[in-house]
């Protein structure tokens, strides 16, 4: 990749297509290109509005150069058709996308099954999101269209050729284009889309806009929290300005808990339904972000809970769990109630999409009371000052086990010159296995998820952690822990060392089941009684110690 990535004369990034070596020789797919694109013209003719969405959609791409007419082939040369197709986000009825069919097989081969994915270079979603909570002032933006601001390579352009309307006019005939930019729904143009991203300010001599792009961008979002407005503005506009001379890269989209900040960028490069609001007097619409249903006034995150009639079925029950995004665990003891039934399902006989019978009025009251996690507000900041004025960072996590469950949660204690303050950080919920697991063993296999939610927060904050504490309600645990003569089965003695590794002994404390939060984690809680529990809000104890 290093050696094939340069700019062009107007400065854009280009990269050819990284094909595998030795791979086959390209069918000529154009058969299937025309009969989808067909289909495609015969479902947009049924439906103006869509049609109508479709042309302005690919008028974008046509009027900045991202596709073009493609020339002539000759006999012997190698190319592919993507085949096309229009979809809508499930979220915004009327934005619509046209999708550029890389994994569409023709005899037995598409062009993805002959490209390399390239290296994972995109950042942990988690570690991310983490570090988005750091600081009193935060702020979202996002690169426009990023897979299309890096160039394909002129001699890789024909195996991205497709079918439309000529002129963008449904009245003309279908004709054949090609796109000159690496498209979505390649393999390797996350890859691409990252390291050009990455490559736009390698050269930068500030370190901190290096380290903003390299650490606080998901692909095209970029998520950052900062101590200050006015840090904030000056580093976001001249990371703006980096990316825009090392790339042609446009950050817009600008989002800010701050009126301070957003009142600094001019109105085409903030949010689009935040243009015109004063955060002091107005009320902002909620915004997303990786997921993320974020609060602007409250500097809060809210669950989005969209719940629909769906037929009584294993699938449908999945489909239900599987829609309801936490990356914190902030409802994971509510989720965990779902998680209960299905596995009931599961050991029906029937098939995935029968209808089922039995406890169909318990999953129907635990879809209904998931209505109550509208009112959850998580802080989006871990304390209300921040972490760069700390005096001494810490972070506990606690850990417990049921026969039903596995659970372990960390809040953060930051401490001050005169106050101290605390905040959630991270929880996990896990169904126990079936058979084969005692209690203690179950509250092993809890210490042992401890273990990870603290790495997982030492490898993402971004902050110096000065002590990690550790606590279990089990005290066989906490003999395993403190041991140093008796000798284990393999399996206590295997995940005694994982645990060890993370932290020593001493870093283990006994917490009385009462007073311990991840207590709710190993045995459900009811939506409703979820924002006033131990679990968010943490033990009063943490202040005490």
């Amino acid at each position: 990749m290093e050696s094939k990535f340069h700019r062009n004369s107007l400065g854009e990034w280009t990269a050819p297509l990284p094909f595998k070596p030795g791979r086959p020789r390209l069918p000529n797919n154009y058969s299937q290109a025309i009969k989808r694109a067909r289909s495609l013209d015969t479902n947009l003719r049924k439906n103006p509005t869509k049609m109508d969405h479709a042309l302005t959609f690919m008028e974008g791409i046509l009027s900045k150069g991202h596709a073009e007419e493609a020339p002539s082939l000759q006999s012997d040369d190698e190319c592919w058709y993507l085949p096309i197709f229009a979809i809508y986000h499930p979220k915004k009825p009327n934005k619509i996308r046209i999708v550029f069919d890389s994994s569409a097989s023709y005899e037995g081969i598409s062009l993805n099954s002959v490209l390399l994915s390239g290296p994972d270079l995109t950042n942990n979603l988690l570690g991310v999101l983490l570090r988005f909570r750091k600081e009193r002032t935060a702020l979202m933006a996002d690169i426009e269209q990023m897979f299309y601001c890096f160039r394909v390579s002129r001699e890789h352009q024909n195996y991205l050729r497709f079918l439309w309307y000529r002129n963008n006019d449904p009245s003309d005939r279908l004709i054949e284009y090609r796109m000159t930019v690496h498209v979505f729904g390649n393999t390797p143009s996350p890859s691409v889309a990252t390291y050009g991203l990455r490559q736009s300010v390698a050269d930068h001599p500030d370190p901190e806009i290096r380290e903003i792009v390299q650490r606080n961008f998901y692909v095209d979002d970029l998520l950052v929290s900062m101590p200050h407005e006015k840090q904030t503005v000056e580093l976001i506009k001249e990371t703006q300005k980096a990316l825009m001379e090392g790339g042609k890269l446009r950050l817009h989209k600008v989002t800010s808990n701050s009126q301070e900040v957003m009142s600094a960028f001019e109105e085409e490069v903030r949010a689009k339904d935040l243009k015109c609001i004063d955060l002091r007097l107005d009320e902002a619409p909620l915004q997303k972000s990786l997921g993320l249903t974020w609060d602007l006034q409250a500097d809060s995150f809210k669950v989005d809970v969209t719940m629909e009639s769906k037929p009584f079925t294993k699938r449908r029950m999945l489909s239900t769990l599987n829609s309801l995004y936490d990356p914190f665990g902030f409802i994971g003891p509510v989720i965990l109630r779902g998680k209960m039934l299905f596995r009931k399902a599961l050991d029906l006989s029937s098939d995935w999409d029968d209808p089922l019978t039995e406890f169909e009025n318990e999953w129907r009251n635990w879809c209904d009371s998931l209505q109550d996690l509208s009112h959850i507000s998580v802080p989006r900041s871990y304390t209300s000052s921040g972490l760069q004025n700390s005096s001494r960072v810490e972070v506990h996590v606690f850990c417990d086990a049921s026969e039903l469950a596995i659970s372990a949660v960390a809040y953060l204690k930051v401490l001050y010159t005169e106050h101290a303050e605390t905040g959630f950080l991270l929880g996990k919920s896990k169904l126990a296995p079936t058979h084969g697991h005692t209690v203690p063993r179950l509250e092993l296999c809890a210490a042992v998820l401890a273990s990870e939610i603290a790495t997982i927060v030492t490898d993402n904050l971004d902050h110096k952690v000065d002590h990690t504490q550790f606590y279990s309600d089990s005290r066989i645990v906490l003999g395993y822990l403190y041991n140093t003569s008796r000798r284990f089965y393999t399996y206590v003695s295997n995940r005694v060392q994982k645990i060890l590794k993370v932290a020593p002994a001493n870093h283990w404390s006994y917490v009385q089941s009462e007073k311990n939060p991840a207590d709710i984690g190993s045995r459900s809680i009811a939506a409703r009684d979820l924002q006033g529990s131990k679990w968010i809000k943490g033990p009063d104890s943490l202040l005490k110690t």
